[in-house]
């Protein structure tokens, strides 16, 4: 039996859902404040009808939980910090829907520099 064609998403969200218990020195990206963030963004990709050609991934801890809550949008490696609701709004918009990343809600340079070049 032959698979039919699937195409590929045209982008994938990570959205950071680590919670740490309460009175944990390290910050988390998921708290009482925060625990929504994940479902109003998949809320909005299936209001805008990409819920497919873009895919909405839950992860645990991305390694930025001093600039959480924090998402992954690829491809770019574009990493967005301190969400909240009207934020991914803006970033569905302008970034997933017309192309053009949100300059002023990505990670400073100093926490999200250029990807660790492998060496074999």
């Amino acid at each position: 039996m032959e698979m039919p064609s699937i195409p590929q998403p045209t982008f994938y969200i990570f959205k950071c859902e680590q919670a740490s218990p309460p009175g944990m020195p390290k910050p988390s990206c998921v708290n009482e404040n925060t625990r929504d963030l994940f479902n109003h963004a998949a809320q909005s990709l299936m209001k805008a009808g990409i819920m497919g050609p873009v895919q909405i991934v839950r992860t645990s801890c991305l390694g930025r939980c001093q600039m959480g809550p924090v998402m992954l949008v690829e491809p770019g490696h574009f990493m967005y910090s301190h969400l909240s609701k009207e934020k991914i709004d803006k970033i569905v918009e302008e970034h997933i829907l017309g192309g053009n990343p949100v300059e002023e809600y990505l990670i400073p340079s100093q926490y999200w520099g250029e990807a660790v070049k492998l060496v074999k």
